[in-house]
């Protein structure tokens, strides 16, 4: 048989087989070109256009684009009304984002725990951190697998709070038959190159409430209206404008919206391929009693963003981090999403205890992300499996050789 990548052999694929990217096509390029030809390069037709194609790919009435997924966060705690002695409730499971726009907010984050088998916020652990500051639950759909919103529906209903759907992972994600985006008050998209749909930078914040639309839209343009009557004024000319909230210049460029809108009529295709090779990762790894993958109650309604394996490093008598580099070995491009935000160094420093999620500990020790967008061929995917299948099989043998090279690794967890 063929050395692994790690002895000698070689690796898995010629290229590096990255955990995302981006799918441009001929059309994406002629969309962006059209508009470098055109009159507005920002502020222009084509961000109207896409911003009316992410609301009816969203279900939703209204949508703000923005210049990322970030800010569509902080506009949607802005619009929600955080403040300094206001609690939101998030996952520790997600980029550092989906709490930091409390923190600028001048609110307080407070991580809930997550569900043990499907990697999203828990429930349960969302209403036990409940009291009289919360003011609103940020749900992150990790990886693309939908939240349990049905019961976090019902939390925010039970005790007044807003419920903004961190969907960065999940645009094209369906719920019961509606789309994400048509669920929470608010739901905050991201188009970075790694998601599925793209628009280079740029995100977007959807509602169908009338008066969170316009605070969204007035926080993510400097707070400026050029509506008289929001200010009970009489109409005063073509000129008019005025200030008033401290808002910030978050608008996307008409050359990123005409990519995103390109992108977003092949968001169907999109949400099959990788609905396909999420269910051959499934298939194949199921019979592997040395790794666990994501729960998805609705595979067959969900677009992935990550596909993450959980290794029972005792039972290979490796460390997180030897598959990690043994994989990267391969020009496999894993990575690890996420070390849990209360553990980042900053938010050490807030004070945060790092034990506060045992469950969310426990999956970072063990968590690794595998490749899965639409560049993937079935031969890529036949591959990696392949060479993830051997690096278990062959766990322990691999473990001794590998500590006969460089023995100060030996058997050692990675503690971040």
């Amino acid at each position: 048989m063929e050395k692994l990548a790690m002895h000698g052999g070689g690796a898995a694929s010629g290229r590096l087989l990255g955990y995302g990217r981006q799918t441009i096509d001929e059309d994406d390029v002629a969309a962006v070109a059209d508009v470098l030809r055109s009159d507005f390069l920002t502020c222009g037709p084509a961000t109207e256009r896409f911003e009316r194609a992410v609301a009816e790919a969203a279900g939703a009435r209204y949508a703000t684009a923005v210049a990322n997924g970030t800010a569509a966060l902080h506009v949607a705690c802005l619009a929600a009304g955080i403040g300094p002695g206001d609690e939101v409730v998030v996952s520790p499971i997600t980029f550092a984002a989906s709490a930091n726009c409390v923190l600028y907010c001048g609110g307080t984050p407070v991580f809930a725990d997550i569900d043990s088998r499907t990697w999203n916020v828990s429930p349960e652990s969302i209403r036990e951190r409940i009291n009289e500051k919360t003011k609103a639950v940020i749900a992150v759909d990790f990886g693309g697998v939908h939240v349990d919103s049905d019961e976090i529906r019902k939390i925010c209903d039970e005790f007044d709070l807003l419920f903004i759907e961190d969907a960065a992972h999940s645009i094209g994600t369906v719920h019961g038959g509606k789309p994400v985006g048509s669920i929470a008050d608010m739901t905050t998209f991201s188009f970075h190159p790694v998601k599925t749909v793209t628009a280079g930078e740029g995100g977007a914040v959807a509602t169908s409430d009338p008066e969170l639309a316009r605070r969204v839209d007035l926080f993510a343009k400097h707070g400026i209206t050029r509506d008289p009557s929001l200010m009970g004024r009489a109409d005063v000319g073509g000129w008019y404008y005025e200030q008033i909230e401290l808002g910030y210049n978050y608008r996307i460029s008409d050359i990123e919206a005409a990519l995103g809108a390109s992108q977003l009529r092949r968001l169907p295709e999109f949400s099959r391929r990788r609905r396909q090779l999420t269910a051959y990762y499934d298939r194949e790894f199921a019979a592997i009693p040395e790794v666990a993958s994501q729960l998805d109650p609705a595979p067959e309604d969900t677009t992935r963003h990550l596909y993450v394996l959980r290794f029972d490093l005792e039972a290979l008598g490796v460390s997180r981090r030897f598959v990690f580099d043994a994989l990267r070995a391969e020009n496999i491009g894993v990575n690890v999403h996420y070390l849990p935000v209360y553990r980042l160094p900053y938010y050490a420093g807030l004070g945060y205890d790092p034990e506060c999620c045992p469950e969310a500990n426990r999956y970072y020790e063990e968590a690794v992300t595998l490749p899965l967008h639409c560049g993937l061929s079935d031969e890529d995917a036949d591959k990696l499996k392949e060479r993830v299948t051997r690096h278990i099989d062959k766990g322990c043998t691999v473990k001794h050789t590998y500590v006969q090279e460089t023995p100060v690794r030996m058997n050692v967890t990675v503690k971040h």
